[in-house]
């Protein structure tokens, strides 16, 4: 049998302290990764794909000297990159 050692009271405050930090602060997550991975690519597709539905569009009613569908893809893609940015910059902060 084994004996257990009496703890002293700072003993199991300096633990509980511990126990409350880790769980308070997980540290790295690999499906965090995986998350923040999707939303990235989620926050520029979806941009890009809309401005391509939109130029084909506008390229039907309005055409013009230029494509609208590859006008429209670049700027989805821009604003979804500073859409991301934004994102990447709030998690990076721990907010």
């Amino acid at each position: 049998m084994t004996e257990e050692r009496d703890r002293s009271p700072e003993d199991i405050g300096n633990r509980a302290r511990r126990m409350k930090a880790a769980r308070d602060n997980p540290g790295p997550s690999p499906l965090r990764g995986i998350g923040t991975f999707g939303m990235i690519g989620w926050s520029i597709a979806v941009p890009a794909v809309g401005g391509a539905f939109l130029g084909l569009w506008l390229d039907r009613v309005a055409p013009q000297g230029f494509s609208w569908t590859l006008a429209l893809i670049v700027g989805g893609v821009v604003l979804g990159a500073v859409i991301a940015w934004g994102w990447i910059g709030k998690e990076g902060d721990g907010k």
